[in-house]
C-alpha cells in the first residue's frame, strides 16, 4: 500500500518524554520499601522437652541469664541465636562472650527429648569448664497415667 506524501516540506517534530518525575517517584518507592522491609531470620529451635514427674517451676528473675537450647539433631542455640558449629569449643566461646566472664549467672539447658545424651553432657561440660554453678535443666510436667 502506498501512501501519498503531504505537499510541502514539513519538518517533523521530535517527541520527547520527560521521565525525570517518574524516576523520582520510583526512587521514593524504592527507598520506602527498603526502609520498611525487615530482614529477620527465625533462629528459634523447635524443642520438645522431656517429661519429669517431679520438679519445681523456675523463679522469675530480672537478672541476665543464659539459655542453651539443644535440638533433636544436636544443634546448639544460645539465648535464641543458633551456633555455627555444634562442638565444645564453639559452645564455650559463645557462652564466655554472652556472659562477659560472669560465671555467677544462672544457666538453663533446654534439650529436646530426642536429643542425644552426648549433646546435653557437652553443654554441661562447657558450663563446668567455665565455672557456672547455677545450672537448671528444663522439663515439662509428666501427664498422669489413666
Amino acid at each position: 500500500m502506498k501512501f501519498r506524501r503531504r505537499a510541502g516540506n514539513v519538518a517533523r517534530e521530535e517527541v520527547f518524554l520527560n521521565l525525570t518525575s517518574m524516576i523520582d517517584v520510583i526512587f521514593v518507592l524504592l527507598l520506602f520499601f527498603v526502609v520498611t522491609t525487615s530482614f529477620s531470620r527465625p533462629t528459634q529451635l523447635k524443642i520438645d522437652l522431656p517429661e519429669a514427674a517431679s520438679g519445681e517451676p523456675a523463679e522469675a528473675t530480672e537478672l541476665k541469664q543464659l539459655e542453651v537450647a539443644i535440638s533433636a539433631d544436636g544443634t546448639y542455640s544460645l539465648n535464641g541465636q543458633t551456633l555455627a558449629k555444634s562442638d565444645l569449643t564453639t559452645l564455650m566461646a559463645a557462652m564466655q562472650k554472652q556472659s562477659e566472664g560472669d560465671s555467677s549467672l544462672p544457666l538453663t539447658i533446654s534439650a529436646d527429648g530426642k536429643a542425644a545424651h552426648q549433646a546435653v553432657v557437652t553443654a554441661m561440660d562447657a558450663a563446668g569448664k567455665l565455672g557456672f554453678s547455677h545450672l537448671r535443666i528444663t522439663t515439662i510436667e509428666a501427664q498422669a497415667a489413666p
